[in-house]
Formats: C-alpha cells, sequence, structure tokens
C-alpha cells in the first residue's frame, strides 16, 4: 500500500468507526484513532503485549490470562499462555504460534506477562538469537528462544517454586530483569527477585528486595504487594517499584547501583539502604505503572529562570471492581525533580458521564499506560487503557495540565465474555445487574516504533491496532518512526 492509499485507508477507518458514547458496544468508538488491524488471539483473555523488530519482521508477543481454549494451529485445548503474532503487515496480522501456560482461571494461570530482548543488545547472549522472557503462571519465570517465533524453544527456568508473579522488567542492554515473584519465604505474593539474565541460558540471582515488612521473619501488617517494575538502567541508576492495584498504593524510588551492590540479607537495613523516597498514595488508589519522564522541558515555564526542566513519573492505577464500587482509578503526574520531596501536579480520568460508563457493565477506570520509550512518542503523547473506556490518547507534553487528543473504544465481538466478577465484590449490596452485561475491557497497551499502538481486551476480544489520526497525530515525531 503507498502511502497515499495508507493515509486514505487510516481517514475511511475513522469515519467508519466514529460514534457517540451513547450507542451499545456492538460498534467502535473513536476520535482521532483508527483501526488499521485486528487479531483475535484465539478468543483468549489477554494482558501484556510487547512488540519487537526481529530483522524485516515485527513480531507481537501477547501474555493471557489463565483459561482453556482451542488452538486452531493444531486442533488441540490449550491452557493459555503466549500468543505470537507477526504483525509486519498491521492490516493482515498472522497468528504464528500459541505457547500453552499453567493451567488455572484469570491470575491464578495462564502466562500474563512477556518481555522480548534481542541478542544482539544482551552483553553475553548469542548476537543472531532473541529471547523471550515470560512467566508460567504463578510458579515460574521461563526464558524462551524466540529466534522463529513460529518455532519457540524453552531455554531456561529461572526460577520456578513460586507463589505469584506479575509485571516484570528487563533491561534489554545490560540483562539486568526485575522479577515480579512469590518468594515463599516472604511474607507476600509479590515482591522482587532481581537476576542478571544478561546471558539468557545461564541465569544469576543477584537478590531479593521488598518493602520492610514483607521480608522473612517480621511481624506486624504486611505492606501491600508489589504490582510493577520499570528501570532507567545504568544512564538513569533508578528503579521506579509500584505497589498496590486499587489501594493504599505505595510508590518507591530506588537507587539502582545500590539495589544491585548493596548487600542482600534482607534485613530492614539493608531493604531501605537503597531507597531514595517512598510516597504513600491515598487509601483507595493503587499504583499499577510507573513510568519515568526525566529531563522534560516544560513549555510553560519556557520564560521562567527556574524549573524548565523537571522530572516527572506517571504514575496508573488499576480499577479492579465493577460498576465503580471502588475509588475512581486513574493517572497522576508526580513532580520527582527533588526526589526526596515527590508531589502530585496533575491527575486526570475519564469523564463517566460522557458514556455512563459505571453503568456499562465491567471495570471502568485506568489500568496500565503504555511503556516503550519510543521517541516517536515519549514525552508528547502516552496512551492509557481503560477497560470499558477503551484506550485513550493524552497530550503529555504539559505534564501539569494533561490533555485526551484521541481514544479508540473497541465493537464488541462473538468472542466478547462477562468479565468474572471479583471475588470481593460478590456480595456487595450495591451491585446491580450491569455486572453481568458483556462490555469491552481493554486490558493493557503499548506502541512500537513504527508508532502502531496495540491494545488487548481483558474479556476475549482480541488485539486491535490502532494509529493516530487528524490533530492528535500532529503531535508525534513521526521523523523518529522505523521505517
Amino acid at each position: 500500500m503507498n502511502a497515499r492509499a495508507a493515509l486514505s485507508f487510516i481517514f475511511l477507518s475513522a469515519a467508519l468507526c466514529h460514534a457517540s458514547y451513547g450507542l451499545a458496544q456492538d460498534k467502535a468508538e473513536s476520535k482521532n484513532m483508527a483501526l488499521m488491524g485486528y487479531s483475535d488471539l484465539q478468543g483468549r483473555t489477554a494482558y501484556q503485549p510487547t512488540i519487537q523488530k526481529q530483522g524485516d519482521r515485527w513480531i507481537a508477543y501477547v501474555g493471557h490470562h489463565g483459561d482453556k481454549k482451542l488452538n486452531p494451529l493444531n486442533g488441540k485445548i490449550e491452557n493459555n499462555g503466549t500468543s505470537i503474532i507477526d504483525v509486519t503487515d498491521v492490516q493482515h496480522p498472522k497468528y504464528l504460534f500459541h505457547i500453552p501456560g499453567e493451567e488455572g482461571m484469570a491470575e491464578q494461570g495462564g502466562s500474563q506477562m512477556v518481555r522480548v530482548c534481542a541478542g544482539a543488545t544482551l552483553p553475553k547472549a548469542d548476537k543472531s538469537k532473541f529471547y523471550m522472557l515470560r512467566v508460567f503462571g504463578n510458579q515460574a519465570h521461563e526464558i524462551w528462544d524466540v529466534t522463529k517465533p513460529e518455532a519457540p524453544t524453552l531455554l531456561s527456568t529461572v526460577v520456578k517454586g513460586l507463589k505469584g508473579t506479575h509485571k516484570n522488567f528487563w533491561e534489554c542492554d545490560t540483562g539486568i530483569a526485575y522479577l515480579v515473584s512469590g518468594n515463599p519465604q516472604w511474607r507476600t505474593n509479590r515482591m522482587t527477585q532481581v537476576y542478571d539474565l544478561s546471558n539468557p541460558a545461564k541465569p544469576v540471582f543477584i537478590r531479593d528486595f521488598g518493602l520492610v515488612g514483607q521480608q522473612p521473619g517480621a511481624d506486624g501488617t504486611v505492606p501491600t504487594q508489589l504490582h510493577g517494575v520499570m528501570s532507567t538502567g545504568p544512564k538513569g541508576n533508578r528503579v521506579y517499584f509500584g505497589y498496590g492495584t486499587n489501594s493504599e498504593g505505595i510508590i518507591q524510588i530506588v537507587d539502582r547501583d545500590k539495589l544491585l551492590n548493596g548487600s542482600k540479607d534482607p534485613t530492614p537495613e539493608n531493604l531501605l539502604y537503597p531507597q531514595v523516597a517512598r510516597l504513600d498514595m491515598p487509601a483507595m488508589h493503587g499504583a499499577h505503572t510507573t513510568f519515568p519522564m526525566l529531563h522534560h522541558t516544560v513549555p510553560e515555564f519556557d520564560k521562567n529562570l527556574l524549573g524548565k526542566v523537571r522530572d516527572f513519573v506517571v504514575v496508573t492505577d488499576e480499577a479492579i471492581q465493577k460498576e465503580c464500587l471502588e475509588g475512581r482509578q486513574m493517572v497522576w503526574v508526580l513532580d520527582v525533580t527533588n526526589e526526596k520531596k515527590p508531589f502530585g501536579v496533575s491527575s486526570w480520568t475519564v469523564p463517566e458521564k460522557s458514556g455512563n460508563f459505571c453503568s456499562r457493565g465491567g471495570r471502568f477506570g485506568t489500568h496500565s499506560s503504555n511503556e516503550s520509550m519510543t521517541e516517536v512518542y515519549f514525552g508528547k503523547v502516552m496512551f492509557f487503557s481503560h477497560f470499558n473506556a477503551g484506550v485513550r490518547a493524552l497530550d503529555v507534553r504539559d505534564p501539569f495540565n494533561l490533555k485526551e487528543i484521541a481514544y479508540y473504544i473497541p465493537a464488541m465481538t462473538k468472542d466478547t465474555v462477562v468479565l468474572q466478577t471479583p471475588a470481593g465484590q460478590a456480595k456487595n449490596p450495591n451491585a446491580t445487574a450491569a455486572s453481568d452485561k458483556r462490555v469491552i475491557q481493554t486490558n493493557n497497551v503499548e506502541v512500537d516504533e513504527r508508532g502502531y499502538i496495540y491494545i488487548v481486551d481483558r474479556a476475549n476480544t482480541g488485539m486491535h491496532i490502532l494509529s493516530l489520526t487528524g490533530a492528535a497525530r500532529d503531535i508525534a515525531n513521526w521523523n523518529a518512526a522505523s521505517r
């Protein structure tokens, strides 16, 4: 497809997809965002998408929550695990392979989290290969050789015998991995295990880490469990930890060098040694994703003598309960220029009345942000999954004044299901029939270096590949996009 035809397709898609908020989700709803391609992901409930360029191909790796579905490629019923899709031609994604995960439903099974690194960047790896780090349910972390994505092979098991896993982070330039784990000796199902995976065939354990009170032998109340991690690597020398989901959230800023090289025995003193700062959020808010946006020039302060360049962390909560039967989970921006004194400068949420989202069914509120730092979008546009409100694109050039510039809410398909009601809500007297509605549940979002946006659905609706259109598209840095 030539450039003119591609542009025509984008705007035609935008016109076809646009619908008023009041319609049921049998039609897509959009503004400044168009559908480019789609994969049903074999009807599997999805969590984390990761997109990797491999030679001349672009490959999407998608982690799944637990369930069992038919794999049409081999005719077998398989436990949800990891989907591998060729998205080189985004209009015609090609499903290549499914790797089964752990038996069990929702977060008790599957293989939710996936990261991919090229051997060319890992210090001690085979430079010709590509490697995938994934969780195996709540039990283990594995590394797969995905050099041939249509024929992946298990390379090593990093650690097994765990009681929990979740949103890992892998530094591809150093090989250091921050694995969200449940060491059975610790008092929480999710803490951090740090490994050197620079040689994926030979994982090297570095240390266990968590909040004081989570370690073995501690007493008293156990602090809320870890949810996710993001690192700036050796150059930035910071690791940002998000604890909690929809309540009692904690953001922890950690000195990476001290974390890796400090004393490993998990005493209170050793756990506090690498901590730069800790910020406890309001009781009814969590911390799912902690996205660092450092050395950011604030246009509004251009004429000010001080404060033109500042450091921020964009924090995203996770909505858990259906029908808004909890505090509103949303986007928060923290100013961490003075790291020891982080403070909130702005917040953002989708206006509920704009789509009657609390009564649509399912979850309403944020879940996660994109985590790729591609120059196409970094410091300009961020994307946030918002469950029944789809994916939302925000102009983040002025972190003190976030502005929505685009959104996309997919249409339901034959595979869309009623999301399982959380155990904590099952007997809530405020619950209504809306809890039993089928509805879109956009779960996670990621972008690639070409500028495409990938969203996956928790209620089995598949993966949608999107593109910005109109005025929203003009904000991005297309000169940095891979061709």
